[in-house]
């Protein structure tokens, strides 16, 4: 019976085995909900056992009071004991959900060490491609693809986007998965304690290509980072928006890529898909609609405040104005609207 137990054997532990402060806050709220509930379960099991075997037909020794129904004292512990565990799983829930949050920076290294004055995150920008991930260390100015690289013991910003449609960035050993979707921005704050070969991979089912959709992450100490960088800008290409467009087809099991430098702006461009040329940025586009919003808004008022007047003149006028802020931009480029209270143009 114990043989299937040796495949066992063969399972990496990672989670609970990790390698950064925040995948070891979770290994420990793994564990302590998982000990927590144990104190329900295994009683339950042992007395659905017990009974079993005590009331058996052959045991004539056993009470047989075939009209109980009611116990308090029983009932207290049926009911009670789990109602106890609920509230306290439901703190831990809350307490750790707020601590553990993404967006949250850091305030410790680990259990021992604070973040000691004057060190700022590094920022890590990601996005994920079909099927392959592409880094980009702004603060650096180098990109790579399918290859992570970061200091340990320093605070690491990543923000987080995808190209196409939604996947999910996760480092098991550094902290837990956050989702990537195009056209919006998640992040994480995460911190890695020891130095070594990490695998990460994406956890969310993208197409044809998401089983290979993995990447090295290798966590080092700081001069080796620095190394690691100058070697990186001195035998890397260029990555400009025309290579992004080429990198972002899809394909699968793609190489180890390194970019010496990187086009500042491409991954604002990415999240407000506008990386190819004559693209209307989605930021731009929302800063119009504000615009444009703001302009109905002042008319409005302006028609209020014509119709208390009754004065046909002024009727005409705002009718003008409504007129022009409902011009589309190919009908007319520019548009320009005053009343007494609000000037807008667009």
């Amino acid at each position: 019976m114990l043989l299937p137990l040796l495949w066992l054997t063969g399972c990496n532990t990672v989670v609970l085995n990790p390698s950064g402060d925040i995948a070891a806050q979770q290994a420990h709220l793994v564990m302590v909900s998982v000990y927590l509930m144990l104190l329900i379960v295994v009683p339950v099991i042992f007395l659905t056992l017990y009974f079993a075997w005590r009331y058996r037909q052959s045991n004539t020794k056993a009470t047989y009071a075939p009209d109980w129904d009611h116990s308090t004292k029983l009932e207290l512990v049926i009911w009670g004991v789990p109602l106890l565990l609920i509230i306290v799983l439901g703190l831990i829930t809350w307490i750790s959900t707020h601590l553990l949050d993404p967006y949250r920076p850091l305030q410790r290294l680990d259990e021992k060490r604070p973040i000691p004055a004057g060190v700022t995150p590094m920022t890590v920008e990601v996005v994920a491609l079909d099927w392959k991930w592409l880094f980009i260390y702004p603060e650096q100015g180098v990109a790579t693809v399918n290859e992570l690289v970061t200091p340990v013991d320093r605070p690491i910003k990543f923000k987080i986007t995808a190209s196409s449609v939604m996947n999910a960035f996760y480092i098991p050993a550094m902290a837990g998965m956050i989702y990537a979707m195009p056209a919006m921005e998640t992040q994480l704050n995460a911190v890695m304690n020891k130095s070594g070969t990490y695998d990460g991979f994406s956890s969310n089912y993208s197409g044809a290509g998401f089983s290979h959709m993995r990447f090295k992450y290798h966590a080092m100490p700081q001069g080796d980072f620095d190394a690691w960088v100058a070697k990186t800008k001195a035998g890397g290409g260029e990555l400009t928006r025309t290579d992004y467009v080429q990198l972002a087809k899809p394909s699968e099991k793609d190489p180890v890529r390194r970019y010496g430098a990187v086009d500042p702006t491409l991954y604002s461009a990415i999240v407000n898909l506008c990386v190819e040329p004559g693209t209307k940025c989605m930021a731009e586009t929302m800063h119009e609609d504000q615009r444009r919003n703001a302009a109905a808004a002042a008319l409005k008022k302006a028609q209020h405040e014509a119709g208390k007047k009754a004065n046909p003149g002024e009727v005409a006028r705002v009718a003008q104005l409504g007129a022009e802020v409902c011009t589309t931009p190919a009908d007319k480029p520019t548009i320009s609207m005053k009343t007494d209270n609000a000037s807008v143009s667009n």
